[in-house]
């Protein structure tokens, strides 16, 4: 499914990914990093540095930042505003934290089905 996204959100599309802990999010970020053709391996949960930047081929860029560690106010401060307006594909997880709406974003939320191994996944408007 990652990789079916990077083709709608290349070249400077934004999607934000909201859902419990262990939902899948990382691993979506994943595939949307395959579809730009940078190796997942490369794609780790950015929690602690809270954002990462990925270069691939042919100038994909893959903007990955995860604001779990931070509230609005803590966020309001990193200058995301211009990284999202900014260039690449950008992927980020735990956007309820952020102080406003991103226009034009791509919303899903992901959530554990009834099976733990199941993922249900819906698209929010933003």
């Amino acid at each position: 499914m990652g990789e079916a996204l990077a083709a709608e959100l290349a070249p400077d599309g934004t999607l934000l990914l909201a859902g419990d802990l262990g939902s899948g999010k990382t691993v979506l970020a994943q595939g949307v990093a395959r579809g730009l053709g940078i190796a997942p391996r490369e794609v780790a949960s950015p929690t602690f540095t809270l954002i990462r930047e990925h270069a691939g081929p042919a100038g994909a860029r893959l903007v990955h930042v995860d604001l779990y560690r931070l509230g609005p106010a803590e966020a309001a401060g990193l200058g995301l505003e211009e990284l999202l307006a900014g260039p690449g594909v950008k992927v980020v997880e735990w956007p309820e934290r952020l102080p406003w709406p991103v226009a034009g974003a791509l919303r899903l939320r992901l959530a554990h089905g009834d099976d733990e191994s199941a993922r249900v996944i819906e698209e929010e408007s933003t």
